[in-house]
């Protein structure tokens, strides 16, 4: 066996023996922390999705989808006309974005797609999952 072998199987045996917790498992506290920490996003989302700020024209996203109506975030990813092809949200956003509010994409990973697509999830929470429809 290398040093390297010795040395890996020593540290799982002592990350074994520490009693480390499962990666599901969680307290109270971290729960209501990320419950926070993802409300917090969401209301950043709000705040995006009710501001002309995103696009050159003052258009707003909530000017045709109040409180994210009509979004179907559920139903992604799916087949969306404009786009002529299979398409996650943050796409459908972004073509958004770019048409109706004249503005410019973001990226998947920008945190104000992040805090759009958590907005828009959280006013269609409890509607069932339905991937691939309208």
């Amino acid at each position: 066996m290398s040093t390297y072998q010795k040395t890996a199987m020593a540290l799982c045996l002592a990350f074994a023996s520490t009693g480390s917790s499962l990666a599901d498992e969680f307290t109270e506290a971290d729960v209501q922390r990320w419950q926070q920490q993802f409300m917090a996003v969401v209301g950043e989302g709000r705040e995006l999705w009710t501001s002309p700020k995103l696009g050159t024209n003052g258009v707003a996203c909530a000017q045709c989808h109040p409180n994210a109506a009509n979004t179907h975030p559920e139903t992604y990813p799916k087949f969306q006309k404009q786009l002529g092809k299979v398409v996650p949200l943050w796409q459908m956003i972004n073509w958004c974005l770019k048409n109706p509010l004249e503005g410019q994409p973001l990226a998947a990973d920008d945190p104000k797609m992040t805090a759009l697509q958590a907005y828009v999830t959280y006013e269609r929470r409890g509607v069932k999952l339905e991937p691939g429809k309208h």
